[in-house]
């Protein structure tokens, strides 16, 4: 559905990054295409005549393979799993996933995640980190064997890293009926008391950590979860990590 603010020129350069992802596909010999979003919302990328893209758009080697009507499918898919764990560009050789480095998170998940690869034998990846915590995925295949993938890879992932990033946020920005969120001004101490109740730590620790009493602790936390709109310190904690005031290991 076509949001207010989308205009003719936004749709138009919607349209033209589509024809650029079946491009890509089709000159690296992946031209099965399938994309998301947000892996988190089982609702199919749509175009303003509510169609899916990837009946209209795009295309699977398996006509009948209906994966946005399916929403399990983000919980089985090795593809979309694995982008949960890994933010770069990596592919697929008919066997394992890799990258263009040693990366630990993709070893020890083709030694333990038990997934489906749904007929593929050949792919890249492209996981897309969005504001907000939101995760988006973009996946060039083949189901046949493609011997030099890992040279394909080489030579296109970043390529097809930032063409996915422009595809997904603009169709996100434009086409999504959701609202801009407003950046929250949060201070000093309100970022200080969410690192240490994301590191698991009492009001109580909190406040003698900091030097500050306990309902002070309590009225930063408060604060910055009105500010990002939400309840508890929990989803504060959540969307302060999403939005980068906090790191994984941040102590300080």
């Amino acid at each position: 559905m076509q949001s207010k603010n989308t205009s003719v020129e936004s749709l138009a350069e919607i349209d033209e990054l589509i024809a650029n992802v079946v491009e890509a596909g089709e000159r690296i010999g992946l031209p099965y295409i399938a994309t998301s979003a947000d892996v988190g919302d089982p609702s199919a990328m749509r175009g303003v005549d509510g169609q899916p893209y990837a009946e209209t758009k795009f295309s699977w080697f398996d006509p009948e393979f209906d994966y946005w009507n399916d929403r399990t499918f983000a919980l089985r898919s090795g593809f979309i799993q694995a982008s949960r764990i890994c933010a770069e560009p990596f592919y697929y050789d008919g066997k394992v996933l890799r990258s263009w480095r040693q990366n630990r998170a993709l070893e020890y998940f083709n030694a333990h995640a038990e997934y489906e690869s749904y007929g593929v034998e050949s792919a890249i990846i492209c996981p897309c980190y969005m504001p907000a915590g939101v995760l988006g995925v973009a996946v060039w295949a083949n189901n046949k064997h493609v011997s030099n993938i890992a040279d394909i890879f080489k030579e296109n992932a970043s390529q097809l890293h930032l063409l996915s990033l422009k595809f997904l946020s603009s169709y996100r920005e434009n086409v999504m009926p959701a609202e801009i969120p407003e950046l929250p001004d949060l201070t000093r101490r309100e970022i200080q008391c969410l690192k240490w109740a994301a590191l698991g730590k009492t009001d109580n620790e909190i406040g003698t950590i900091m030097g500050v009493s306990i309902p002070t602790v309590r009225f930063h936390l408060a604060n910055a979860a009105k500010k990002f709109g939400v309840f508890g310190r929990a989803q504060a904690v959540r969307v302060a990590t999403s939005m980068g005031f906090i790191g994984w290991r941040d102590q300080s």
